[in-house]
C-alpha cells in the first residue's frame, strides 16, 4: 500500500465521519439507550450505531484489512497483527452521554505496527481532523482542509498541556517540570491529540492506561503534523500489543522535541 493509496482510503472515510457525527447527535437529542460494559465503563446506542457506520465503510474500502473496534469482539484474538483498524466510535463516552462537547469519533489505520492514517471528528464541536503520512495532517474548515501546524503560538515561558485529570500524579508533575509546564487543561477525549496538533496546547502526559483505539487515530494526526508521541522513556510507541494495552504516553507538539 502506498501513499496515494491512504490518502485515497482517507479521504473516501470524510463524509462517512461527517454523517456519523451527525447522527450521533440526533440520537443524543432524541435520548440515548445506556449500559454498563464489564470493565465498568459506559456505552450507548450510539456508540454502537456509529461503530457500525464507520465500521462498515471502512470494510467496504479496505476489505483485507481487519478491524479492531473497542465496541465488538471480532477480530480481538488474532494474533500477530501488523496490517489493521484500529476504532473507537465514541471516545468520551461519558462526556457523550452527558451532553457535553469533547467527545471524537475515531479510526487509525496500522500498517507495519505503525500508525500511518487517521481521522478524528468531534461532532459537538464541528471539528474534523486526518492525517495520511508526514507534514499530509489536516482540519476541515469551511469544507477546505488547513495544514496542522502544531506549533501556532508557541510561547516558552507559557507552555500548556493538556491533562486526564484535574488532580496532577506525582510522577507526571514530575515529567511537566522537566517540560516546563506552566498551565494545564483537563481534556479526556482524543480531542487532545488535535488541538496539540494545531498548536493550540503544547502537550500531554498519561501514565499506563486505556488501549490502542483510543490513540492510534490521534498518534498519526499528532505524528504527521510534526509532533511526536513516544513512551516515558521515548521509546517508539507500536500497534498490535497483547490485549492492546497502552504503555505510558507523552505527546509533544514540534516546538518541544
Amino acid at each position: 500500500m502506498n501513499s496515494e493509496d491512504i490518502k485515497k482510503i482517507v479521504e473516501g472515510l470524510i463524509d462517512t465521519f461527517l454523517d456519523a457525527g451527525k447522527i450521533s447527535l440526533d440520537l443524543r437529542k432524541q435520548g440515548l439507550t445506556k449500559k454498563i460494559k464489564l470493565d465498568g465503563t459506559p456505552v450507548s446506542n450510539g456508540d454502537i450505531e456509529v461503530n457500525k457506520i464507520i465500521s462498515n465503510k471502512i470494510k467496504e474500502i479496505t476489505a483485507n484489512i481487519p478491524i479492531i473496534s473497542e465496541e465488538t469482539s471480532e477480530n480481538k484474538n488474532l494474533k500477530n497483527l501488523n496490517n489493521f483498524w484500529l476504532i473507537d466510535p465514541i471516545d468520551g463516552t461519558y462526556d457523550y452521554i452527558n451532553n457535553l462537547d469533547e467527545f471524537t469519533i475515531n479510526a487509525g489505520l496500522i500498517i507495519d505496527k505503525k500508525p500511518v492514517a487517521g481521522l478524528i471528528f468531534a461532532p459537538a464541536k464541528n471539528r474534523m481532523f486526518y492525517s495520511y503520512g508526514n507534514n499530509f495532517a489536516f482540519e476541515m474548515k469551511n469544507k477546505r482542509p488547513v495544514k496542522l501546524p502544531c506549533f501556532k503560538n508557541f510561547k516558552k515561558d507559557v507552555i500548556k498541556f493538556v491533562s486526564y485529570s484535574h488532580k496532577i500524579k506525582p510522577e507526571i508533575e514530575k515529567i511537566h517540570k522537566k517540560l516546563n509546564v506552566k498551565q494545564f487543561v483537563r481534556m479526556k477525549s482524543s480531542l487532545k491529540f488535535c488541538v496539540i496538533a494545531s498548536g493550540e496546547y503544547d502537550g500531554y502526559v498519561a501514565e499506563p492506561r486505556a488501549c490502542e483505539w483510543d490513540i492510534a487515530a490521534g498518534h498519526a494526526i499528532l505524528s504527521h503534523s510534526g509532533g511526536s508521541v513516544t513512551d516515558f522513556e521515548d521509546n517508539e510507541i507500536l500497534y498490535g500489543k497483547k490485549d492492546f494495552k497502552n504503555p505510558s504516553i507523552i505527546l509533544r507538539g514540534k516546538n518541544l522535541i
